[in-house]
């Protein structure tokens, strides 16, 4: 299967063509903001890279959050429509699973900042999720850690990491900005009969616009 994946829910707009088990390309650049600039055009350089034209695409992957409110809809409608176009099934993937996927069997804390004192969290264990993705201020989110952990060695991956390390001594800490776009083509691939991706989210926009009405930030 020849997947395309992409992730613009964290601090990066990132794509990946998986085909088989096979990386073909891959490229994430940094940002904050600016995916709706970036992610079609980067979306063609790496699928001239892979030597593939969109229509020998099978799926489409796209991260759905929690994660950027505004990053997040860019990624999801640019998928949506390159998915409608192809006539192909866009699959959609937690940023908190594509975290957690390249640590494989080990005991993984998926932690993303989500700010105002709260962090973003799901636990996986050989490859099954523990819980489900949640908001919990850090008290909490420590608390959560340490009661699924069981004293176990486990390692905390993510924005998020940082805040929870100092509560978990000896866990492994692995500080990452973004998903990895392989890996949210390969959870793509391996999907069954995936429903139509919605965007997952776990508390309302922090941003207020002029009138009070929300804006874009984290959610």
């Amino acid at each position: 299967m020849i997947v395309l994946a992409l992730d613009t829910c964290l601090d990066a707009c990132s794509l990946a063509v998986l085909d088989g088990g096979a990386v073909r390309a891959q490229a994430s650049h940094p940002m904050g903001r600016g995916h709706q600039e970036a992610i079609a055009p980067l979306a063609q350089t790496v699928m001239a890279q892979a030597g593939l034209a969109f229509s020998e695409l099978e799926r489409i992957g796209v991260t759905i959050g929690p994660g950027s409110f505004t990053g997040l809809r860019v990624g999801l409608a640019f998928a949506k429509g390159l998915g409608a176009a192809l006539s192909i099934p866009v699959v959609g993937i937690g940023t908190l699973a594509a975290l957690a996927e390249p640590l494989g069997e080990e005991l993984t804390f998926a932690a993303i900042d989500a700010r105002r004192g709260q962090i973003y969290l799901q636990a996986f264990a050989a490859g099954r999720a523990l819980m489900a993705p949640d908001a919990l201020d850090l008290a909490t989110a420590a608390a959560r850690v340490a009661e699924l952990s069981g004293g176990r060695q486990a390692v905390l991956v993510g924005s998020g990491a940082p805040l929870l390390a100092d509560l978990m001594p000896g866990a492994r800490q692995i500080d990452v900005p973004a998903c990895d776009p392989a890996a949210v083509a390969r959870l793509a691939a391996a999907q069954i009969n995936p429903p139509s991706p919605r965007p997952l989210y776990l508390r309302a926009p922090d941003a207020r616009l002029p009138g009070g009405a929300p804006g874009p930030y984290m959610a």
